[in-house]
């Protein structure tokens, strides 16, 4: 938390908000060209080969690959992810949560490039190319790093399973992790050590923030009620003077949005913005 706490003073400006927003825009146009069934998908997936020759807008672009195929239930999977992504953008910050998402992006990209070149270094030119051209990197892992999140952060949520089920969201993330467990060990059984790399690292921010955020993250149900009677208390004033958060150090002329407010528990006329004024540790 702490070493967190420190990036997010230094750079707590460049965060971006509403990132959940992008990322479901990107997974809606990316079912609209697999219903088109056109060639531009071919431009946009994680090719490694295609990348070292030039394309790197292909780091990035990937992020169009939806996390499942085209399917009536595409809106109810846009909801869903849309309210995973929103509830951990709320609970953690615009920074943390870009940090985990971006760092969730650069982990793949480091590890389907990665393998690729380690195979062209140890002579395996052609199981190189294979390995490049049968990559189908989507989305799906980098959507399933975020519901772990979500699940460890709120393991008492409930979804329903089947539209029908009530079950807590903890269990869906054990199931998620015996499902990695097994992708990995299947993997590793056929040889196929590619594979193995692909699994860890598109989830690897999870396994990082999970060290990094351990007992520390939960929102109990008094923080939320404190959160919600903020927001109400906040709307029924207007922020007359200029105000910076003591934590990420941006002010209303950075983020027009952004609310601020002193915290009475903290020893000094300390304020914070929206995004920190109930994670923050309090100065005493």
């Amino acid at each position: 938390m702490d070493y967190l706490t420190k990036l997010e003073r230094k750079y707590g400006k460049f965060a971006i908000p509403n990132l959940t927003i992008m990322l479901i825009i990107c997974f809606a146009l990316g079912y609209i060209m697999q219903m088109m069934q056109g060639d531009i998908i071919y431009y946009i997936n994680l090719n490694p080969e295609l990348v070292m020759q030039g394309q790197i807008w292909r780091l990035l672009s990937w992020v169009l690959m939806p996390p499942g195929g085209a399917s009536i239930l595409v809106i109810i999977t846009l909801m869903f992810y849309y309210h995973v992504g929103r509830t951990l953008e709320n609970a953690w910050g615009d920074f943390r949560y870009t940090l985990y998402i971006l760092s969730g992006i650069v982990f793949t990209d480091i590890g389907v490039v990665g393998t690729y070149l380690v195979m062209k270094l140890m002579g395996l030119g052609e199981y190189a190319s294979l390995y490049a051209a049968y990559s189908d990197t989507s989305t799906y892992y980098l959507c399933m790093s975020m519901f772990l999140a979500y699940a460890f952060m709120f393991p008492d949520m409930q979804v329903l399973l089947y539209f029908i089920i009530p079950i807590r969201v903890k269990w869906l993330g054990y199931l998620d992790i015996a499902y990695l467990i097994y992708a990995v060990l299947m993997y590793g059984s056929m040889g196929y050590y590619p594979g193995v790399v692909t699994v860890i690292m598109s989830v690897l921010n999870f396994i990082v923030f999970y060290f990094l955020l351990k007992g520390k993250s939960r929102v109990s149900a008094a923080h939320r009620k404190r959160k919600k009677t903020y927001k109400r208390e906040v709307r029924q004033t207007q922020i007359l003077t200029r105000h910076k958060c003591a934590i990420c150090g941006q002010t209303e002329e950075d983020n027009p949005d952004l609310e601020f407010r002193y915290c009475s528990r903290c020893n000094g006329n300390y304020e914070y913005c929206s995004n920190h004024l109930f994670t923050h540790e309090h100065k005493k």
